[in-house]
């Protein structure tokens, strides 16, 4: 027989409750568990909690364990407090014990940071609004981020509702509790057909644990009238787990829910909120199925599980303002090139529209300054983003390309040389290209170079024709000052009657703003013309879509 002291909460007398381990008629459930959790036992190498009370870090407190100066050959944990700081405290103090016992992860970082959050008399019932908990996390797991944590716990079941709004939005890796729980049930508890839940009002009408261990067996709850009179009164009740109780009323309400899910048919337990588990070694004795320690199965798998770059969509850098109309042209070709039916299905792009890059072409042909150094740091911020990889829309600033790439982990899109790619498949009987460039690009010899290379003879137009071509791009009237029909138009046909005339078989509009001149479809028919922009995007498009195939490896030498 189990002897129980507790303090009644209707009076201050000490009242002394007998408990049998099981009920008159009730036979202990022996499901085969091939773990540790069997049936309130533990072997004993494996320890669940930390007897006697557990220390409560203050909010506002930082609290870094084993730090060690961002040794990349170690693992830096982070768990976020404050969400409930038993609960919080108990999955640290966990992991810390849990880290002790393998030999890989001694010296292993772990920071607890808690915060202020301000939501201590807030009940999660059925109306209770996460919108500030979300913040909360992201502002948590955004710092973690700049301090070189890899790995992070979110040690919080109602948390789990929303991780994944913001973990695509962060640069760490985030660990589920039901990845741990998942596992577990996978590979340890073999024979279950009703999955007790304690967990709050708030979490029992989202069905998260339907959702998440529906495969592994039927998830029952407490009553209505159950829930309310010992799950939540036990968590967040004057005298509950939040108010500093740690046994008392608290124990035997969470006693009372576990046998009510035990009369339901329940084969297993698995505590819903963090702080129940601070109980389970009182509880277990009293209960006759097994109990999950959800805050030891969490800290162990986290500790477990590989470092992994966090899970996200494929993002585009864009170099902007080279020009900033021909920017915008490349970005609406991306769209309409990209297979969607909703928003969600688009390329996410990030875009520094930076006119003031220096020109590319005073600096080839003239005394301009070098935007080498502008180029590669609007590069460096794109890939701070979270870029996968670059597209510059301006055939010019290719000429600086090799200069850049070395100093960049991401890769450059290549629009020339998709160009040539693009010629030689689409039309193989070709062997004279035209060029309609900006005089820089011609001088750099960066189209040329790749043409040569595919066995391609290049056509550049004569002096004159040239400076045409400059006066649709740069003139008074030309594209860059925002015209797109009239004198620049004019131009634009002359330069292409002139490379027809000298043998071209196919001229490629070797300027981004080009293909913005519009032409009549006679002049447009007359051979056919390159636009390097929509070939830029079509790229890009492919190199997503290559992104979300598991081989990131292979994405930049199979799509670039």
């Amino acid at each position: 027989m189990f002897c129980a002291q507790t303090t009644c909460a209707r009076s201050p007398r000490v009242r002394r409750r007998c408990r049998q381990p099981a009920r008159p008629g009730w036979p202990r459930r022996r499901l085969r568990l091939r773990g540790h959790e069997r049936a309130g036992r533990r072997p004993s190498n494996v320890r669940s909690t930390m007897r006697g009370r557990r220390p409560i870090i203050p909010n506002g407190m930082k609290s870094v364990v084993h730090h060690a100066f961002l040794d990349p050959k170690k693992r830096r944990f982070g768990i976020v407090g404050g969400l409930g700081a038993l609960g919080g405290a108990d999955v640290l103090l966990k992991m810390i014990r849990s880290a002790q016992r393998m030999s890989s992860l001694s010296g292993t970082d772990i920071a607890f940071e808690q915060r202020h959050f301000g939501e201590e008399a807030i009940v999660a019932d059925g109306s209770y609004d996460p919108t500030r908990r979300k913040f909360y996390i992201y502002n948590a797991l955004k710092d973690m981020e700049a301090r070189g944590i890899d790995t992070a716990l979110v040690p919080c079941f109602l948390s789990h509702t929303f991780l994944g709004e913001i973990t695509p939005e962060v640069g760490l890796q985030v660990v589920s509790v039901f990845d741990a729980l998942c596992r577990h049930f996978t590979s340890e508890v073999v024979g279950v057909r009703k999955i007790g839940v304690l967990t709050s009002t708030y979490l029992k009408r989202a069905g998260m644990f339907e959702r998440e261990l529906g495969r592994f067996g039927q998830v029952i709850y407490p009553d209505d009238d159950t829930q309310a009179s010992t799950v939540m009164q036990a968590v967040y009740g004057a005298r509950g787990l939040r108010a500093g109780h740690h046994g008392g009323e608290c124990q035997h309400l969470l006693l009372d829910a576990c046998l009510h899910l035990v009369d339901a048919g329940a084969d297993i337990i698995v505590p819903g909120m963090t702080e129940i588990p601070v109980l389970i070694d009182s509880l277990r004795p009293q209960v006759p199925v097994p109990i999950l320690d959800a805050n030891l199965l969490y800290a162990e798998y986290a500790l477990g599980i590989d470092a992994a770059a966090p899970r996200r969509g494929f993002k585009l850098g864009v170099v902007g303002g080279v020009g900033p109309a021909a920017t915008v042209d490349f970005m609406h070709k991306v769209v309409k090139l990209t297979a969607a039916t909703r928003d969600q299905d688009h390329i996410k792009m990030v875009v520094e529209q930076n006119p003031q890059i220096p020109d590319r072409t005073a600096n080839l042909i003239g005394s301009g300054d070098d935007p080498t150094i502008a180029l590669l740091a609007t590069c460096m911020r794109l890939k701070a983003d979270g870029a996968d990889a670059v597209a510059i829309p301006c055939n010019t600033a290719h000429a600086y390309v090799d200069r850049i790439q070395p100093y960049l982990d991401i890769p450059i899109v290549n629009m020339l040389s998709e160009v040539v790619r693009y010629i030689r498949e689409t039309l193989p009987a070709v062997t004279r290209v035209g060029l309609l460039a900006t005089s820089g690009t011609v001088a750099s010899g960066v189209y040329k170079s790749a043409t040569e290379a595919a066995g391609l003879e290049l056509l550049v137009p004569d002096g004159a024709v040239q400076a045409s071509v400059m006066e649709a791009i740069y003139g008074r009237r030309g594209v860059k000052a925002g015209f797109t029909r009239g004198a620049c138009a004019a131009h634009l046909v002359d330069a292409i009657v002139h490379l027809q005339s000298c043998g071209a078989e196919v001229i490629v509009l070797g300027c981004t703003e080009l293909p913005l001149i519009e032409l009549t479809n006679i002049d447009a028919q007359r051979l056919p013309l390159i636009d390097p922009t929509a070939i830029l995007a079509r790229c890009c498009v492919a190199l997503a879509g290559a992104s979300c195939d598991a081989r990131p490896d292979t994405v930049e030498a199979e799509a670039l």
